[in-house]
């Protein structure tokens, strides 16, 4: 009875900050000149994920397109290294305005940073000349500093990845630098990611709040919930961390402070065209090598393909009670489910971990992916939930 009662407060508070939240993000719809010349500051990490790649897309999203008042971080995805420990950099990536602008609103730009770490093992020479190439090239371009996606090291390669962020901090001390690391929900279970040691290191862990759905499944499951809804007939799809409520509980559990932790969300989602409902099989699953919704599932960006879809097209939007996100079912008499978040469920999860677990901030993967081409309403909810209650 008390965890239901526990919950229960959770639902009811929820609603409260919905009807607060309904009614910013609507002052902010109604004039966004106006609200932009007057952006509150922030008092919570915001941290954007781009890609490079986003300013050769339709529509493009690049320096110029992208909202620096609502933001307090970018990572600038991503350069690699090569077997020599040097930095391999990719066409196109390099782009200065981004950095000059985002300087300019008092934005931090930490480079984006994937590979092949595991060949540092055990060669702690190889390391260490990556990482003084690493450093020159953060000085020579101007950066605030890296951000690690590494997915994911094993146990065997925990002192690996401790090792490199020693050294990196070695070379890029803070306060003038900073350091994060991309995390799955379920934390450092089974995983090599030296949690709490590497904590006096890292300025902030991302946690990765999304793919609990994707081709991989078996079945229509929720991208990215909230909360665990205990009505999904495959849990171990996505546990541990299925939601974030059970990802945040993880995290501190493991030792980490709430403000070193920022919560992520997707501003993407998945399209299941052989499910019918939500949490139903793929009528293909059972036909597959691997039992999954192998070839009919794909993603989907929200700006550009479930905004155009919600309520229109054939679809219509319902929401999980539990999860409190949303799902689109086809209503036209064809298969198809859609799991994605719009703007109400971007507010509340960064409301519930800003304000409730009272995490350091929130993530989004990716800035670009809710863009339409004049818009960015997961964004603007992002932002509006991080503001002070005060505000």
């Amino acid at each position: 009875m008390r965890i239901r009662f526990e919950y229960s407060k959770t639902y009811i508070r929820l609603a409260m900050v919905l009807l607060v939240g309904f009614s910013t993000l609507c002052a902010n719809s109604q004039d966004r000149e106006s609200s932009q010349a007057t952006t509150a500051k922030l008092t919570k990490r915001v941290v954007g994920d781009y890609g490079y790649w986003s300013k050769y897309q339709t529509p493009p999203y690049g320096a110029e397109q992208i909202p620096y008042s609502k933001l307090t971080h970018i990572i600038h995805f991503n350069i690699s290294f090569n077997s020599d420990g040097t930095i391999s950099i990719p066409d196109g990536f390099l782009e200065p305005k981004l950095l000059h602008q985002a300087h300019k609103a008092g934005v931090k730009v930490l480079v984006g940073l994937n590979g092949d770490f595991p060949m540092f093992d055990g060669n702690p020479q190889l390391e260490a000349t990556f990482v003084e190439n690493l450093q020159a090239f953060v000085i020579k371009y101007g950066y605030d500093g890296v951000d690690v996606d590494w997915e994911y090291p094993t146990g065997d390669e925990t002192n690996t990845f401790y090792n490199l962020y020693v050294d990196m901090r070695s070379a890029f001390p803070a306060p003038d630098y900073v350091l994060s690391a991309d995390v799955p929900p379920w934390g450092d279970a089974g995983q090599g990611y030296a949690i709490p040691q590497v904590d006096p290191y890292i300025d902030y862990f991302n946690i990765m709040q999304y793919d609990c759905a994707g081709p991989w499944t078996a079945d229509g499951q929720l991208n990215s919930a909230i909360f665990w809804d205990p009505n999904d007939p495959d849990p171990w799809e996505c546990q541990l961390g299925g939601a974030a409520n059970e990802s945040a509980a993880i995290f501190e559990q493991q030792g980490v402070p709430p403000s070193q932790l920022n919560m992520g969300t997707p501003f993407y989602g998945y399209v299941y065209t052989n499910v019918s409902e939500l949490f139903g099989e793929c009528a293909n699953a059972s036909h597959t090598h691997d039992g999954n919704c192998n070839g009919t599932v794909f993603s989907a960006n929200y700006g550009t393909f479930m905004k155009q879809r919600i309520n229109q097209m054939g679809w219509q939007t319902f929401y999980d009670p539990i999860a409190l996100v949303p799902y689109m079912l086809r209503v036209d008499g064809k298969k198809g489910f859609i799991t994605y978040d719009d703007a109400t469920s971007t507010y509340l999860r960064v409301w519930y971990a800003d304000w409730q677990w009272n995490l350091g901030g929130t993530f989004m993967w990716s800035l670009d992916a809710d863009y339409d081409g004049q818009t960015q309403d997961l964004l603007d909810a992002m932002y509006a939930a991080s503001l002070s209650p005060g505000n």
